[in-house]
């Protein structure tokens, strides 16, 4: 970050002050955009509601529960989750945000775990809820976010209506209630890929350090409209895309679900979302395969992004103009892309960058709240996972003669440890509290995070060297035939050697669109294999595919769609 001085930023102490500071210097500005009907049109909500729902709530459990209670949250994304959400951080005592794909047995071990007092849910999730109603002793109150008829449980919106009229008959419990900025208000579940979820502990320190820095980082406009199409139970989602907008008084526009992306995209016209790599891809397939269709379009597209090339080296920038048609599929406004939670192509972030979208990458977990590096808007690499945060400390253990190694971060924006497995926080947290990431890679010259892979994924060759198969997996994907695939070692008994694999599910339609309609297997492998030899050329010896599987359906994914390694 040399020569490139930090945003200014406000200093919140605490998640409360976040928002009371909101109130303050942005009253004017809605704090969401919501659909009160399917379909319907976006309506505002104003700061002021968002934040006198929170007390409302808050002042209403904390009849029910005393200080320092757990209180989960089973839901799509929608302004009930968010009221709950700092409702419990804020004065109630700790929230548990549960991923609302998974199982219902899955649900109640997370409850069971977490020792929730109280769980606020939509009325989606209500088959699971009644598996396990009454059977999680800890689990004193079910508040429904929908009105239904059902004495069993409490209602959202009836709290809301208790909890304003005992403010207003001065009852200040919840108001006045004390927050320790180091104690626990957070517990969150990861989605392990290879074991158990773990039981992240954060507290409101981790937080708002993180808010700080982020910020301080990649400059975020009071006149943004942020697009929230992540699950809220993910910890990048909410830091990022909910609380860190809640701190610079931007909007949040709730998308209705997937399928309706494009069409809320258009309606909400946002200027700022947070993808996943996997939801780029799906626009940028999109706009090469309308723009394909016709060569001419394809001509025209090419010489657009040299023209626009030539211009920005004179800071001439008409890439709006240029690119009109694809900036209308983002609903016109969108300028800044930013990206997590996967490896991204450089190519096709250089893509989008060159067709006028801001678009970076950043790096972090769960367990550091989640932002450990970050690409700035007016410093990236594609090739990085970003610049490590100001004040979070970062470093790689014990470094190979290329220097890679494992990232190890210290600084106030790591988690105090797993919640009640004291041998997986010894085994995250050393004694000098470095938090062990898991991740192998290298810090450049210009102090840019690389990440090549991850350490228990790691293949060792014959040789003793190194085989990181997300090297592999990247070079595979560029392949138009690839959909998804899996490289690990084999042991090949004849050779007493580690034979490199890779498990490879083709994508169909380009594999058709080659071979014709239902092509054989042996057709398909021979195309695939094909591809492999053309990656093969890129890699080292010891690094060379050697097996080629086809595999006819998709992989196994957890529900952050991450493939299951096993």
């Amino acid at each position: 970050m040399k020569n490139k001085p930090l945003y200014e930023v406000t200093h919140p102490k605490d998640l409360r002050d976040v928002i009371k500071t909101r109130v303050r210097e942005f009253p004017q500005n809605p704090v969401f955009l919501h659909k009160t009907k399917k379909g319907g049109p976006y309506e505002p909500v104003s700061t002021e509601k968002y934040d006198h729902d929170i007390d409302s709530l808050g002042t209403a459990v904390r009849t029910l529960v005393d200080h320092g209670s757990r209180v989960a949250i089973l839901s799509e994304t929608r302004y009930e989750w968010y009221v709950s959400y700092l409702a419990a951080t804020n004065g109630i005592g700790c929230v548990v945000p549960i991923d609302k794909e998974l199982h219902a047995e899955e649900i109640e071990n997370c409850l069971v775990r977490a020792e929730a007092d109280v769980l606020i849910f939509s009325s989606t999730k209500l088959d699971a809820v009644e598996s396990f109603y009454g059977k999680i002793p800890s689990l004193k109150y079910y508040v429904c976010m929908d009105d239904l008829k059902d004495d069993r449980f409490l209602f959202f919106h009836d709290l809301l209506s208790k909890g304003s009229k005992l403010m207003e008959e001065g009852d200040r419990t919840f108001l006045d209630a004390p927050i320790d900025v180091n104690e626990m208000t957070i517990l969150l579940f990861t989605s392990g890929t290879t074991s158990k979820s773990k039981a992240v502990m954060l507290n409101q320190k981790n937080i708002c350090t993180n808010l700080i820095a982020m910020f301080s980082m990649l400059y975020i406009d009071i006149d943004d409209v942020f697009f929230s199409v992540l699950p809220l139970h993910h910890t990048y989602e909410c830091t990022c895309g909910f609380l860190g907008q809640v701190y610079r008084g931007t909007t949040i526009a709730i998308c209705e679900g997937l399928r309706y992306i494009t069409t809320n995209i258009k309606e909400a016209r946002p200027s700022c979302v947070l993808m996943v790599p996997v939801m780029l891809e799906m626009f940028y397939k999109g706009i090469m395969k309308k723009v394909n269709s016709d060569p001419k379009t394809a001509k025209k597209l090419q010489k657009g992004i040299k023209i626009s090339r030539f211009l920005m080296k004179l800071h001439i920038d008409v890439r709006k103009k240029l690119f009109a048609q694809i900036h209308e599929t983002f609903g016109g406004r969108m300028r800044l892309i930013i990206l997590g939670g996967a490896p991204v192509n450089p190519d096709m972030l250089q893509f989008f960058q060159d067709i006028g979208f801001l678009c970076v990458q950043g790096y972090g977990l769960t367990e550091c709240a989640p932002i450990l590096a970050l690409n700035r808007d007016v410093d990236f690499k594609n090739n990085a996972a970003g610049l490590p945060l100001p004040g979070s400390e970062v470093k790689i253990l014990d470094p190979d003669d290329d220097g890679i190694g494992e990232f190890i971060a210290k600084g106030d924006n790591v988690f105090m440890g797993y919640y009640k497995d004291p041998e997986a926080t010894a085994a995250a947290l050393d004694k000098d509290g470095w938090y062990h990431t898991g991740d192998l890679g290298y810090i450049d010259e210009d102090g840019f995070c690389i990440i090549t892979g991850r350490k228990k994924n790691v293949i060792i060759a014959k040789n003793g060297k190194n085989v990181f198969p997300e090297e592999i997996e990247y070079l595979l994907s560029l392949s138009p035939y690839v959909a998804e695939s899996v490289v690990s070692g084999q042991h090949d008994e004849v050779k007493d050697d580690i034979l490199i694999t890779a498990t490879i599910f083709p994508d169909q339609e380009k594999i058709e669109e080659t071979l014709g309609q239902e092509p054989s297997d042996e057709k398909i492998l021979e195309l695939l294999k094909a591809e492999v030899d053309k990656v093969n050329l890129k890699l080292s010896n010891y690094k060379k595919i050697k097996n080629v599987v086809l595999r006819k359906t998709e992989f196994e994914k957890n529900t952050s769609k991450k493939i299951k390694r096993y």
